[in-house]
């Protein structure tokens, strides 16, 4: 089986704590939503104590048309996505040429040629290294990539495949936009970049082995995530709904998967769950009866770092694999929600 060889992550420089936050809040919202100190505990109740963005705060509160934001955004992800990438490839004693496959993971950000193009330059990979960009996956596209490689490890068993994920979710902020999606948003999403490494089973190496992914679509749920393109940017669409839709739905997705390997939700010993947000991890809790303690990897990822879209998922994974190792045996589950309505997930060999 394809095995995850090593996760390392990037973060950029301006630390934004939710105090500050909240005042930032108070500036840009405060005449324009109703009640708006009513509301205000949304950054207390998020669970998030720090995030980290490309841009200070008094760049993201001016306006900024589209053009510029993704020029921002291509100059800060590169330096970010080349630092995970970098740090990845010395976890598993590689050189970028050993690379065979990369992947690029990414919502937040617009540019062609795609950032995969740009990283093979920067690091110098090989000319003959394929690429995949994955754009619109939002929170589900870490996951995806990692799905990705594994497909790609199955049918090439000798590759070494690089999946990278960079999101700048601060970029995305519209400061004319005083709806209460956009305060949501303001109280949770942060930026970050990560990187994996994923061999095929012929090449010698130790990590995760990824034993199987599942696909899950939600029919005419386009409205639950996702991006109004308008000049200005990228205006976020946030459902009040995503937390019922997990209460609803988890324990039977989840458990059909692994009914397929003979295994229970119960028999799982890592949740490696995409921490959305905290009911969204609530609803998890709840859904799959688990106990706090088996979520606080996902809660921990949530305070530190805020939700990072795709790449929130390898933070974890990454913390996961520093705290804990590989090859303790048995299994555990990598999942993330995101545009569609769609799920990722993964099933992992400890």
């Amino acid at each position: 089986m394809p095995i995850i060889q090593a996760v390392a992550s990037a973060v950029p420089a301006h630390r934004v704590d939710q105090a500050e936050a909240i005042d930032f809040a108070r500036r840009m919202f405060g005449g324009h939503i109703r009640n708006l100190d009513r509301l205000l505990p949304l950054f207390t109740n998020a669970g998030i104590e720090t995030r980290y963005f490309a841009a200070p705060p008094q760049w993201l509160s001016a306006d900024h048309n589209l053009a510029e934001k993704s020029a921002m955004y291509v100059q800060e992800a590169l330096a970010l996505s080349a630092e995970a990438a970098e740090k990845a490839l010395a976890q598993a004693q590689l050189q970028p040429t050993d690379i065979d496959y990369i992947i690029y993971v990414n919502t937040t950000g617009l540019a062609t040629p795609s950032l995969d193009a740009r990283l093979i330059n920067k690091m110098g990979l090989r000319p003959d290294v394929r690429r995949t960009p994955i754009w619109g996956l939002g929170c589900a596209g870490g996951a995806a990539g990692l799905s990705h490689a594994h497909h790609y490890a199955l049918a090439h068993p000798k590759a070494r495949i690089l999946v990278i994920t960079t999101e700048l979710c601060g970029l995305t902020f519209l400061p004319r936009d005083r709806t209460k999606s956009n305060l949501v948003a303001t109280a949770l999403f942060g930026d970050g970049s990560a990187a994996a490494v994923i061999c095929g089973d012929q090449l010698e190496g130790e990590g995760l082995k990824t034993l199987d992914t599942r696909s899950r679509f939600y029919p005419d749920s386009e409205d639950v995530m996702g991006w109004t393109v308008l000049q200005e940017g990228l205006q976020v669409v946030f459902a009040q709904r995503i937390p019922r839709i997990v209460a609803e739905t988890a324990a039977d997705d989840i458990g059909s998967f692994l009914d397929a390997h003979d295994l229970k939700i119960a028999d799982l010993e890592a949740f490696l769950l995409h921490p959305g947000g905290a009911k969204v991890l609530q609803a998890y809790e709840d859904a799959l009866a688990l106990e706090p303690a088996q979520l606080e990897g996902p809660r921990s990822i949530l305070r530190d770092y805020g939700n990072m879209s795709s790449a929130t998922v390898l933070f974890l994974l990454e913390r996961y694999l520093n705290e804990r190792g590989a090859g303790n045996g048995g299994h555990g589950l990598i999942t993330a929600l995101g545009p569609g309505f769609c799920s990722e997930s993964l099933l992992v060999e400890l």
